[in-house]
C-alpha cells in the first residue's frame, strides 16, 4: 500500500521545541515510520522551509519526505501559509499523478485544504486529522489568536469533504459534530508515545538535594501557561521549575517568551528556582523526566498534548489543565491531577498538596 501523508508545516524532521514544532512534528514522524515497518510505502509530503533541502530525504525505512516547493524557501510561521496552499496542492497533485497513493492522510487543516483539492482531481480517498480546531483556537485566545479569518470556514469544508475523520480526542468529536461531522465519519484515535525511549526504568538526571522538582516540555509560547507555573512556584518554596522548550539555551536571550518568562520569575522572587533549558533532544528527555517529582502540563486549552503520556510512561505524575485532550489521558486521582486553567492559586495549592504526600505521588506515578 502507498501512503501519502501531508503535514504541510510540520516536517516530522524539524528540529523540535520551536513556536511551530511540537506534538504534531513527532506524531506524524512516529506514525510514518511505523505503518512503513508494516509493509505500507510511506510519502510524507512539507513545504520546503530551506534552499537547502533535497526534494525527498529518508525519514525511516519505507518512509520519506518530499520538500515540497510553495511559497519562499524559508521558515514562515504557519499562520502565514494559507496563501501558498494552492501551490502546494498543485504540486501534490504532479507527484501523485506520477506516483499515485492509495490513501493521503492530512495533518492540519491547511494539509487538509490543500490535500482535497489534489486528491479530487486524481481520485483517491482522504483521511483528516486536525491536531487543533480553529474554533476553539478563537475561543480560549480570542484576539491573540493570529489564524486565517477564513479558518473556521476551510475547516467546515474540510470536514464535508473528507472521506474519514480522526480525532485525537473525545471533546474534539464534539467539536467536530458541531462542525458537521456525522457519527459515522469519525474515530478517535489518540497519539502514542515511544514506549521504548520513554520508561520508568533508565538513567536519571542529577539534582539539588533538599528541591523538589517540577518539570515542564513543551513550546515556549504564552497559552501554554508556563507563566502560571511560574506563580505558583512562589507558594513552593522548596520546588525548582525546570522549563524545556524553545530555541537552543545559547538563544534563548534574544527569544520574546523566554523573556517574558525570566521577567515573570524575577517579580515574583523565584529567579533562581527557575530553569529555562532551551531545545533539547528527545534522547534527553526521559532521564530529565525521571528526575522530576511532577509534570506540569497546564495550558489554556490542548487539543492532544503527547508530554503528560511520555511522562506517565516514565513513571512521572501529571498536573494538568482539565482542557481537550488532557481530560482523556490524565486521569484525575489515578494517574494526576486536574486544574482550571490559568488559576495559579489553585494550581500552586494543588502542587503543594500533592508534593506533601508520598503515597498520592507513588500511586500517581
Amino acid at each position: 500500500m502507498r501512503i501519502a501523508m501531508v503535514s504541510e508545516h510540520a516536517s516530522p524532521l524539524a528540529a523540535l521545541g520551536g513556536v511551530d514544532a511540537g506534538g504534531q512534528n513527532v506524531h506524524v514522524a512516529a506514525l510514518a515510520a511505523t505503518v512503513a515497518r508494516r509493509g505500507a510505502q510511506v510519502v510524507v509530503h512539507t513545504r520546503r522551509d530551506s534552499e537547502e533541502l533535497p526534494r525527498r530525504v529518508p525519514l525511516a525505512p519505507g518512509a520519506e519526505v518530499d520538500h515540497v516547493d510553495a511559497g519562499p524557501p524559508r521558515r514562515l510561521s504557519k499562520d502565514c501559509l494559507l496563501p501558498y496552499m494552492d501551490a502546494f496542492a498543485d504540486e501534490l497533485e504532479r507527484s501523485w499523478r506520477a506516483e499515485r497513493p492509495d490513501v493521503v492522510h492530512a495533518h492540519f487543516w491547511m494539509s487538509g485544504y490543500a490535500a482535497l483539492r489534489a486528491a479530487a482531481r486524481v481520485g483517491v480517498p482522504v483521511v483528516q486529522t486536525f491536531h487543533a480546531l480553529g474554533v476553539v483556537k478563537r475561543r480560549y485566545q480570542g484576539a491573540r489568536d493570529t489564524s486565517p479569518l477564513e479558518r473556521t470556514e476551510i475547516e467546515r469544508d474540510i470536514v464535508r469533504r473528507a472521506d474519514r475523520i480522526i480525532a485525537t480526542c473525545t471533546d474534539e468529536v464534539f467539536e467536530l459534530i458541531r462542525l458537521g461531522a456525522g457519527n459515522h465519519e469519525l474515530t478517535v484515535i489518540p497519539c502514542g508515545v515511544d514506549v521504548n525511549l520513554f520508561t520508568p526504568a533508565g538513567a536519571r538526571e542529577a539534582r539539588r538535594a533538599g528541591r523538589r522538582r517540577l518539570l515542564y516540555v513543551g513550546r515556549l509560547v504564552e497559552r501554554k501557561g508556563i507563566g502560571n507555573v511560574i506563580s505558583a512556584l512562589a507558594a513552593l518554596p522548596d520546588a525548582e521549575l525546570i522549563v524545556v522548550g524553545g530555541p537552543d539555551r545559547a538563544e534563548l536571550a534574544r527569544d520574546r517568551e523566554a523573556q517574558r518568562l525570566t521577567s515573570l520569575a524575577r517579580e515574583h522572587g523565584v529567579e533562581d528556582r527557575v530553569e529555562l533549558r532551551g531545545r533539547l533532544e528527545r534522547e534527553q528527555l526521559p532521564p530529565l523526566m525521571r528526575s522530576a517529582d511532577v509534570l506540569v502540563s497546564v495550558p489554556w486549552y490542548e487539543p492532544f498534548g503527547i508530554t503528560p503520556l511520555e511522562a506517565m510512561a516514565c513513571g512521572v505524575p501529571v498536573v494538568a489543565s482539565a482542557v481537550g485532550g488532557l481530560i482523556d489521558t490524565v486521569v484525575d486521582g489515578r494517574t494526576g491531577v486536574h486544574v482550571p486553567p490559568r488559576d495559579p492559586e489553585r494550581l500552586g495549592a494543588e502542587l503543594a498538596g500533592l508534593l506533601a504526600d508520598p503515597e498520592r505521588l507513588a500511586a500517581y506515578g
